[in-house]
Order: C-alpha cells, then structure tokens, then sequence
C-alpha cells in the first residue's frame, strides 16, 4: 500500500501526494480570496447602501460565523468521505453566495450573502485534513504549515488586488456602483473551475479514494466511519478544545484585521482606497511564508527534544503576537502602524502554523472532529472580536483588550502538553 510522503518535493506533480499538496492549497486560496474579497470594497459599498458602523460590525460578524458551524461539521465529513469528495462540494456550494452577493440590492440581502459566503472558511479544514493524511510525522507539520500559509494568503491577495480590479473595470467605462459587482463575480467563477480541477486530479490518501477502499476492505489511516463517531472522539479530547482558544486567539485576530484594516487606514490615517488596501494586503500575504516557518520551527523543535516542544513553540508565538498587537493599535503614525502591524502579523501567523502543526498528534483516529474543533475556534475568536468592536464602539480601544487577551490564552497552549506515554512515541516527536 502507498505510505504518506517523508518529504516535500514541491516541483513534482508526479506523486498523489505532492498534487493533493499543490491543488489543496489553490484551492484553499481561491476560496479566501472569495471569502475576503468584500473586505477592500467595504468603503465603497458603505457609501451605496449608506452603512452604519453597527451595520459593518453585523456585516463583519455575519462572514466569519456560519464557518464555526460548516467548519465542525466539514471535518467529520472529511473522515466519512474523504477531502476530495468534501472539497469539490464546498466549492460548488460556496460558490453560489460568492456569485450572489454581487446581485445585493440591499443591506439585508448583502447581510445574508455575505453570512453565507463565511462557509467557504471552512476550506482550511479541508487543506489541513488533506495535508495531514498524505504526509508522515516528520514534515506533516511543515507541510501543513505551508499550504495553510499559501492558501491563506488568498485573503491578503484579496485586499490588494480588489480594489485595483475594479480601478481597472472603471477605466474600462463601468460605473463604480457596477463596477463593484462584476469584480465580485470573478472569485464565484474561479470557484467553480477549481472544483472541476480537485475533483479530477486528487484522491484521498495515498492509497486512494476512501469509498474505494472501504469497498475493497482495505484497512488505512482514518479509515473509521468518521461523521458524528469522529466528532464525539474530538469532543473528549481535552487538548482540542485548548487549541480551539488558542486558534481562536491566533487565526481569529487574522481574519478581524483582515476585515478591519482597510477601514482602518481609510478612516485613521487618510489614506487612499488602493494604499489602505495595500498596506491590509501585505499583513495576509505574510502567509505565503510565515505560516510555513510556525510550522517547519515546530518540526525542528521537535525533532530535537520531543512532541511538548511543539506546545513550547506555540506558546512563545503567541506571546510575541499579543505583544505585537499592543504595538500595532498605540501606533500613531501610518508608517509606525504598518511596521507594528507586520511585526505583530509575522508571530500571528507562525501562531496559526505552529496550532495545526499540533494537530494531527491530538487524536489521530477522529482527525476530522479535532481539525474542526480547532478550526472552528478561529471563527469563535473572530466573532467575539466582531462583537468586542461593536460592543465598545471604538477600534483602537478594540484592538488594545484583544492584545491582553491574546497575551492570557497562550496559558492554554501549556495546558496542552502531552503526558510521558504521547513524548516518547518517536513519530509523534517527529524523529
């Protein structure tokens, strides 16, 4: 039977390994660049629906909190079913509100678009399933880490190239008000070209299709049931839901600035729609490499001392992420804010990588249920942040609390280490 890559071999497309590594992260990155494709155009959007700072927060609230939901519910169907079956029907699904937002005549109506749009978060999940079952212990966390990093920086692609899409539909004789709803289509057709693409040219594991090998009564890694079995094994893990707070603490300050930051620099320091979106732009392109360094670190650290360096990791990462974030929102000048603001942005995403590097050790036969737990903890974290902003009314005051609470949750970290018997396995220690 094939057996998980010892290694990342990322110029080959030759192995069912590397082209589940490569199609999962193009995936993963078109669908956060749909998910965050609205966040750049908010200024423009507010000034044609005429939106209040409550009705932006509702807004905000409505595209991270379906995900919590569709990502705890993906993760099992990823046991049940397999990634490639899962991803091709997000995709499909997704694509419909990702279309359908920019046929909004109304705040209510973009409201409910945009609630439904959140469900296309739930890819990370996905990613991260995928990953985890093609790779071995020794570079699944580096593997993990990178096409998280990768796809994840969909959404920083998103704050950058929107706002320049639709300067380019407007030079091209569109009004702005139209001009807004054809760039918005674009991620909804990509959408569905990658579906097709997945469902082609990926497979399950490196053994194959899930429901082929069940047929075939061959026994492989995650080869339970899966569904509500995985969730309910996931749920007594005491460790998942750590990592679901400090997910929530790492990831979800991700993706609040990502909804924020344009606003931010809009109305804090005068800037331009297209330099607002290119300063929010370069805090999620750190993804492209920040994301992989949390996690090859984890990797390295372990395969030194043993799986509690993982946690060691995680929790220094997430101190310099709370610290970073004090900086960034007492920052006064826009060149101080941008500097703080890629300080802070580095350790957040390491954070990010470092917490899924974790992951795949907590409980290996429910890897759906833990990678949906912990990853619906990072849309908890972002609501709350939503509801924090809308609940004090001022931004910087906003982002000062989740700097100090950032700073407490990486206690949970340290309640996550694993006892004598899970060290001194030597796969789990990555050696």
């Amino acid at each position: 039977m094939a057996s998980k890559a010892s290694s990342i071999q990322l110029f080959t497309f030759h192995t069912p390994q590397m082209r589940a590594f490569h199609l999962t992260w193009v995936a993963f990155f078109i669908c956060f660049f749909a998910w965050f494709a609205c966040a750049p155009l908010m200024p423009v959007i507010k000034g044609e629906f005429g939106l209040s700072t409550a009705q932006i927060a509702n807004i905000n609230i409505a595209a991270v909190a379906i995900t919590i939901l569709v990502r705890l519910v993906v993760g099992p169907l990823c046991d049940r079913y397999g990634p490639r079956k899962t991803y091709t029907g997000l995709l499909l699904l997704g694509a419909i509100p990702v279309i359908g937002v920019a046929l909004a005549q109304s705040y209510e109506s973009f409201l409910l678009f945009r609630l439904g749009i959140g469900a296309v978060g739930a890819s990370f999940v996905i990613t991260q399933y995928h990953t985890s079952v093609m790779f071995a212990p020794k570079v699944v966390g580096t593997a993990n880490a990178t096409a998280a990093g990768w796809g994840n920086a969909g959404g920083g692609a998103a704050q950058a190239l929107m706002p320049l899409l639709l300067g380019a539909i407007v030079m091209a004789g569109v009004s702005e008000t139209l001009g807004w709803r054809v760039a918005l289509v674009v991620p909804g057709v990509a959408m569905l070209v990658m579906a097709f693409v997945y469902w082609r040219y990926t497979q399950d594991c490196p053994a194959g299709n899930f429901s082929e090998l069940r047929k075939a009564g061959v026994a492989f890694e995650s080869g339970g049931k899966g569904g509500w079995a995985s969730f309910r094994a996931a749920c007594r893990n005491h460790r998942a839901w750590l990592l679901f707070v400090t997910y929530g603490a790492c990831f979800g300050i991700e993706i609040f600035i990502h909804n924020i930051a344009a606003v931010y620099y809009v109305e804090h320091f005068g800037l331009s729609l297209g330099a607002a979106g290119l300063a929010a732009g370069s805090f999620g392109l750190l993804a492209l490499f920040a994301r992989a360094l949390g996690g090859w670190m984890s990797d390295r650290f372990a395969a030194r001392g043993d799986l509690n360096s993982r946690v060691t990791v995680l929790f220094l990462l997430m101190i310099g992420e709370g610290l970073g974030l004090l900086w960034f929102a007492n920052a006064d000048g826009v060149a101080f804010a941008l500097v703080a603001m890629l300080c802070f942005g580095l350790f957040t995403h390491m954070a990010c990588g470092a917490t899924y590097a974790l992951v795949p050790f907590v409980a290996p036969t429910a890897l759906g249920g833990v990678a949906g737990i912990v990853g619906a903890g990072g849309n908890v974290g972002a609501v709350l942040a939503g509801f924090l902003m809308k609940g004090t009314g001022d931004l910087r005051q906003t982002l000062i609390i989740l700097g100090v609470l950032v700073v407490a949750s990486s206690l949970c970290a340290i309640g996550a280490r694993f006892g004598s018997a899970a060290v001194a396995t030597p796969a789990a220690s990555a050696a």
